[in-house]
């Protein structure tokens, strides 16, 4: 069996660092042609000369000498830039994509990879609800997948296999509820970003750790799903699992569920993802039933976590809705995560700059690209004036 070549874009993230070491656990499988990076050189550098591919890019360019110097005796080709991003995803040497770069700028490269006809593992959800339609489509014009490495997509993808989704009444997506689950209006004005960034059940990158304790990343979950399952608004639900061992479930036309359940642990949906169609094996911890007698289950505080209602009102109005509280959320968080402005006032200037923007009910991708600048100017200016 020839190995399968993978591209990570994103690879000195969470999911592109997890990924490496799925890869190193299956060196009959795997093979890394390309690994990309933003800003961390040294960690891209370290990880080419452990793994070798083909090429790394840089997207800060004024980071390529750096990388260059040591690369490139080493017979490994040295790109820079966000231009370089987008043109190597269209190599034809990558048998995979995984598309772990952290928000709207993962969605060039992503529809970049899919022109080409290259399968792409989605890890980053918000390519999905910043142009979900545009991205479905091309997937489906060019006859590739797009396999979810969401934990809760994955499982969705996973119940799904074999089932006709005219059958389906709805999926239901987990939540842990994050590290304030329970917490109220009086507490959550304090919290700082240490508290935050300290998930209950899950080992994650910052962004999506802050996203998790204000809901909103349950909101792009939903909006994700909507468009790689082909949902409608009212077939998907959230609710709060504190234990993370159901990551979701499906309900179909006869009342039955589907659940796919294992231990909280994000190489698993990666691995999934990698090797899809094939189920691979490993030695990864094990669930038992014993060390978790109680699994619980409770419906979302939206009243105090209105990012979660926010994203539903904006998965059933459509349009550039989406793309437009997306932008806002990159640029509170952070601003959060800088200690610029508190984590209400993160919902506070996602709900203005919903209202600024002007909505688009049919966007082209210029549509989305304006309405992400056009955002992310309001957002900044908002936060400015908090600080």
């Amino acid at each position: 069996m020839s190995k399968k070549r993978i591209g990570i874009f994103g690879s000195t993230g969470s999911i592109g660092r997890q990924a490496l070491e799925v890869i190193a656990a299956h060196p009959d499988r795997f093979e890394v042609e390309v690994l990309t990076a933003q800003q961390n050189a040294s960690l891209l550098i370290e990880q080419a000369l452990l793994f070798k591919p083909n090429a790394v890019v840089i997207g800060d360019e004024s980071k390529y000498t750096e990388v260059k110097d040591v690369l490139f005796d080493k017979g490994i080709k040295v790109f820079a830039g966000a231009a370089a991003m987008v043109e190597v995803a269209a190599w034809d040497t990558i048998d995979l994509v995984l598309a772990a770069i952290v928000g709207f700028a993962g969605l060039a490269p992503t529809l970049s990879a899919l022109e080409q006809g290259t399968p792409v593992a989605l890890a980053n959800k918000e390519t999905l609800v910043v142009a979900g339609d545009i991205v479905m489509a091309t997937a489906r014009r060019k006859g590739v997948p797009i396999i979810p490495v969401d934990s809760e997509h994955s499982a969705i993808f996973q119940c799904l296999l074999g089932e006709p989704m005219a059958k389906v009444d709805k999926v239901i997506l987990t939540a842990s509820g994050g590290p304030f689950l329970g917490k109220k209006t009086n507490f959550l004005i304090n919290v700082k970003k240490d508290h935050a960034l300290q998930h209950p059940n899950w080992s994650m990158g910052a962004k999506i750790s802050i996203d998790s304790a204000t809901l909103m990343n349950k909101g792009l979950e939903m909006i994700e799903a909507k468009w790689l399952f082909g949902l409608d608004a009212e077939q998907i639900d959230v609710v709060i699992h504190p234990q993370s061992i159901i990551h979701s479930m499906v309900q179909f036309a006869d009342g039955s569920l589907k659940a796919q359940m294992g231990l909280p642990d994000m190489k698993l949906p990666i691995q999934y993802a990698l090797g899809y169609p094939d189920r691979l094996s490993n030695d990864f911890p094990r669930f038992s039933f014993k060390n978790y007698p109680s699994l619980t289950f409770e419906q979302p505080d939206t009243k105090t976590f209105r990012n979660l209602a926010i994203a539903t009102e904006v998965l059933k109005k459509g349009g550039n809705a989406a793309c437009v509280m997306n932008a806002a959320n990159e640029e509170v968080v952070l601003a959060f995560l800088k200690n610029r402005i508190g984590f209400l006032q993160m919902t506070e200037v996602i709900e203005e700059t919903l209202v600024k923007i002007p909505f688009v009910e049919k966007p082209t991708l210029q549509h989305y690209y304006q309405a992400d600048n056009a955002a992310r100017e309001h957002a900044a200016e908002l936060i400015h004036s908090l600080t």
